[in-house]
């Protein structure tokens, strides 16, 4: 097949069998390509990426642990606590419940701080437009007598879940006793427990330093999990941070040995077709929802594990700041060989030139892994493998 480039990025969902606990999936991975190409009839070609959902990737590992081990874990890093205070959780049934089940399970009272009025990743606590009519006091525990006055109105714009009664009743359901307080700065729980829980993401390193330094015992989120328990799965880089709910009483952790997946992958597509295919696991991409607010990145990273030839940046010049600079009278063909020879000609490092204003900063890891994640969404496309093609090509390959 001739490949004409009169078209730029083409993504495709790959779709598999549903993958489970100890699949072989790089076989399957491989498979469905092949199925792929047969059936829509395209041909592999260098500089190709195949990413896969770190979802599916977990999933046959095997990568599990359960709300007991959880508990098993904290009890033993605190000491079997009679209280502990959380710092900053997200708003979340999928991501949160089940940590926040095992937490509670492990103590009598737990203090919960909630920044307010959205979570790390965007979850708002209430509509903004109830804002200014809700009864708080931001740094102040509510007690249990002015709990429906103070949070009656905290509905979820999107689900309808007043998130801070399903967390309390959840917390109550494991004989342990919730107290709220919403403040945005880490160090308000000191002034309840120095036993401290940081369940934040992105900001985790930041937050466990001020804890300690203010004399606290801290324990990362990132940390609890991080290593087997019962003979239980386990994330040694990012602990509980980056799984979601399996079943009532079990989680799926993000996985672990990804990296000789990625590699072996790639090495058989090179014998298959003898192209240099580039392959990374994704998860969350990296991208905001400017409705909902929320900011579609509770993992840890967009993609833990890809090939080399996927480190870096792009490397890209403004197409519309060179035709208007440079070529300001130049038009069609004519403009386009001039703008074609300047991609030719453009330096390899062109960070921190004029040309590059407009183009996006970010790493190549996250914005393909943001690509693969609106393609595959998260409910039941049945693609957890998304395959790219033409991603590095730009005008002047024509």
């Amino acid at each position: 097949m001739i490949y004409l480039r009169n078209v730029g990025t083409v993504v495709r969902g790959i779709r598999t069998p549903i993958i489970k606990e100890n699949d072989k999936l790089e076989d399957i991975v491989i498979q469905s390509l092949l199925d792929a190409r047969e059936s829509e009839g395209f041909e592999f070609r260098d500089r190709d990426v195949v990413a896969i959902t770190e979802a599916v990737v977990g999933i046959s590992e095997g990568n599990y642990c359960s709300v007991d081990d959880i508990a098993t874990d904290i009890k033993e890093r605190f000491n079997n606590p009679d209280e502990l205070g959380i710092v900053f959780p997200i708003l979340s049934r999928n991501r949160f419940s089940l940590i926040l089940k095992g937490i509670a399970r492990s103590t009598k009272k737990l203090y919960v701080q909630l920044s307010f009025p959205s979570d790390e990743v965007g979850n708002g606590i209430l509509d903004e437009d109830k804002l200014e009519n809700s009864a708080f006091n931001l740094t102040s525990v509510i007690s249990e007598e002015d709990y429906n006055k103070v949070f009656g109105d905290f509905i979820h714009p999107f689900t309808g879940i007043n998130m801070i009664s399903f967390y309390r009743d959840l917390i109550k359901e494991q004989g342990c006793e919730p107290i709220f307080v919403l403040a945005n700065n880490p160090l308000e729980i000191l002034n309840y427990t120095t036993n401290v829980i940081n369940c934040d993401i992105h900001t985790r390193v930041k937050t466990k330093k001020l804890l300690e330094n203010k004399g606290a015992k801290v324990v990362g989120l990132f940390e609890i999990m991080n290593h087997s328990i019962n003979g239980s799965g386990y994330n040694e880089k990012y602990g509980l941070l980056g799984s979601n709910k399996s079943t009532e009483e079990r989680l799926k952790l993000f996985p672990k040995d990804g990296q000789k997946l990625v590699e072996n992958i790639q090495r058989r597509l090179k014998e298959i077709s003898g192209k240099n295919i580039e392959v990374m696991v994704y998860g969350d991409g990296a991208f905001k929802d400017p409705v909902g607010k929320i900011w579609e990145l509770a993992d840890p990273v967009v993609s833990p594990f890809y090939t080399s030839g996927l480190e870096g940046t792009p490397n890209e010049i403004k197409l519309k700041f060179v035709s208007d600079n440079k070529f300001p009278d130049l038009h069609g063909d004519e403009l386009k060989n001039a703008i074609k020879e300047e991609i030719r000609k453009k330096d390899a490092d062109l960070k921190g030139q004029m040309i590059t204003q407009g183009t996006t900063p970010r790493r190549l890891t996250d914005l393909i892994g943001s690509l693969c994640d609106l393609t595959s969404g998260s409910g039941d496309k049945g693609t957890p493998v998304v395959f790219i093609q033409g991603y590095f090509d730009n005008l002047s390959d024509e």
